[in-house]
């Protein structure tokens, strides 16, 4: 927070505090909050030659309303959004990782679906169609599954969902978590209740 000095302020503000944020091109004003007193309201009763006080029974008199403006712009707010989320993760192979660590609730895509192989087309695509009606989702197909992973990664995708040769026969899937890079397997009939609640906000 940070509060303007007389010299800042505008004529019609009384007091401005700015909430600031660190991008990482230095601090800048997020959200912008101004004290402009009654000044408002007084310009438009002496245009509209209304009468704008306000009536306070308990008191028994009339005042002008001070307005307090808070003032957030979007394009300020998503930037900050997307560096909070921005990082680059050194692997112990020496690679670096870009990842989008969005909370869950904000990630464009949720879940993606990712058959290992083109032959599980199917399967992958039954899984796929039943967490879209719940989830944002993508269907993932094209190249490796290591460019898969990084690629949802660098789009913060929390969950990953593989579909393998393997849930051919045990009815289940490889869920991996974007920030840890754990995978657990879950059972096709429990992975409803697997992401139930992951996507809220806390």
């Amino acid at each position: 927070f940070r509060d303007h000095s007389k010299e800042e302020l505008s004529f019609y503000s009384l007091a401005t505090t700015d909430i600031e944020y660190a991008y990482p091109f230095g601090w800048g004003e997020l959200w912008g909050i101004a004290d402009r007193t009654d000044y408002d309201l007084k310009q438009h009763m002496e245009h509209s030659k209304e009468d704008l006080r306000f009536f306070d029974p308990e008191k028994n008199e009339k005042y002008i309303p001070y307005v307090v403006e808070p003032s957030l712009g979007v394009d300020r707010l998503l930037l900050a959004v997307l560096s909070e989320a921005y990082d680059e993760e050194e692997l112990e192979n020496g690679e670096t990782r870009t990842v989008m660590r969005f909370h869950p609730s904000l990630a464009p895509v949720q879940v993606a679906v990712l058959p290992l192989s083109n032959k599980l087309r199917e399967g992958a695509e039954k899984v796929y169609h039943e967490l879209v009606r719940h989830y944002l989702c993508e269907y993932d197909d094209r190249q490796s599954i290591g460019r898969r992973y990084r690629r949802q990664d660098e789009i913060g995708t929390p969950y990953c969902v593989t579909y393998d040769f393997e849930s051919e026969e045990d009815g289940a899937v490889t869920v991996r978590e974007r920030d840890s890079m754990e995978q657990v397997r879950v059972p096709l009939a429990e992975l409803n209740s697997y992401f139930a609640g992951r996507f809220d906000l806390p």
